[in-house]
């Protein structure tokens, strides 16, 4: 894997009627309201980046079922990861005002691995609960001509195959490593690393995914990752004794 990309940030794609939109008939227990809307192209390009630091998420094995989260979900870049579950909800319907959902049905789940600033356009994304997802993951819940939908929303669990991947960037003196297919709750809320000389050393969020240190490692290392609900995963000598800058290593999973 190459060097971290700069950070990107979506714009939302969707013109909204000057006749507003549907009103929610309210959430089912367990459930909140939520809107969603997409950008990037068709296929999902113009959204592998952004600003939880996933270089590309089809090469990580994100696909185009990921969000960006409006700033209250968002958190800062403490979302990311995180995983939550959408599905169409009811509207009053006149008119003049549809919803354009294929089917109260329908489910997805999708990935936080962006940032849906505030400011763009409609506002959406400045105060509410909000999804801007990616094209394919919109259209399977409802039609692109309508360009937003009312949703529920909850958070879950997240399936992922395979083991923790950490990503190794930085220099010696400043390592910054990316931390991504993460399962369980999905979203860290702390990490530490431990290399071949050192005990337990504590890593910041850099931004988003992206964690570091300023001391210098060697040999395997380790590390110990704390996510939202609490849960704290010990990966021993995830990386190998002879890791270089911009490898990808996979220790193990929360079950």
């Amino acid at each position: 894997m190459g060097s971290i990309c700069s950070m990107k940030f979506p714009i939302l794609m969707v013109a909204f009627l000057a006749l507003g939109l549907p009103s929610v008939l309210g959430a089912p227990y367990g459930w909140k309201d939520a809107h969603i809307t997409y950008y990037g192209s068709p296929n999902g390009g113009g959204t592998q980046g952004g600003a939880c630091g996933y270089q590309n998420t089809y090469a990580l094995g994100y696909g185009s079922f990921t969000a960006a989260l409006s700033a209250p979900l968002f958190q800062g870049g403490a979302a990311c990861g995180g995983c939550y579950q959408l599905k169409c909800a009811p509207v009053r319907e006149t008119r003049t005002v549809h919803n354009w959902c294929w089917s109260y049905s329908r489910s997805i789940v999708v990935t936080a691995t962006n940032l849906c600033p505030p400011g763009s356009h409609g506002g959406w994304c400045a105060w509410r609960p909000h999804f801007d997802l990616p094209m394919p993951a919109f259209t399977s819940l409802a039609k692109q001509v309508g360009g937003v939908a009312p949703v529920f929303y909850r958070r879950v669990r997240c399936a992922k195959r395979g083991g923790v991947r950490f990503t190794i960037g930085g220099n010696p003196y400043f390592l910054m490593v990316l931390i991504h297919n993460v399962g369980g709750a999905g979203d860290i809320r702390s990490v530490r690393i431990k290399g071949q000389y050192s005990g337990w050393v504590t890593m910041f969020r850099n931004w988003g995914s992206l964690w570091t240190c300023r001391t210098k490692l060697s040999g395997p290392l380790s590390f110990m990752i704390t996510t939202s609900d609490g849960r704290t995963l010990v990966s021993n000598r995830a990386v190998g004794s002879w890791w270089k800058f911009g490898q990808t290593w996979e220790g193990s999973q929360f079950r």
